[in-house]
């Protein structure tokens, strides 16, 4: 009985806490959408490289992995760092959709395939 009277009172202690801060959510640069990506894929194995640059609604295979594009985007004036995109990607051995999501250029860790073995990242959407 007291352990639901202080959750009670911390949480209404949380509301008005809330109440009083004053939340601003701010875009300052519009977001254009490109013809296509530079995406960079790795294996982890032997520490090779490959870029690729593919358009939107196309796909290509690197090693057992199907990357789908679906868009790129980026706030103008930013196109070489701040790009993120839209991917699907798939296991060719295993059938199985292993990420789906938007991959951002400046923070990949933020968004990330989950592969044993591959990586794949957003370089910079192209024109």
């Amino acid at each position: 009985m007291i352990f639901r009277a202080v959750i009670a009172l911390l949480l209404s202690a949380a509301v008005v806490a809330a109440q009083d801060q004053e939340v601003v959510i701010r875009v300052d640069t519009a977001i254009t959408s490109e013809q296509g990506a530079m995406l960079r894929g790795l294996d982890r194995i032997n520490g090779e490289t490959v870029d690729f640059e593919v358009g939107p609604g196309q796909s290509f295979q690197y090693q057992r992995l199907n990357v789908e594009l679906k868009e790129c985007r980026y706030p103008e004036g930013q196109k070489n760092t701040e790009g993120f995109a839209y991917l699907t990607i798939s296991d060719v051995f295993t059938e199985q959709l292993v990420f789906e999501g938007w991959m951002f250029a400046s923070s990949p860790a933020l968004s990330a395939l989950d592969h044993p073995r591959y990586d794949v990242w957003v370089i910079r959407c192209k024109t």
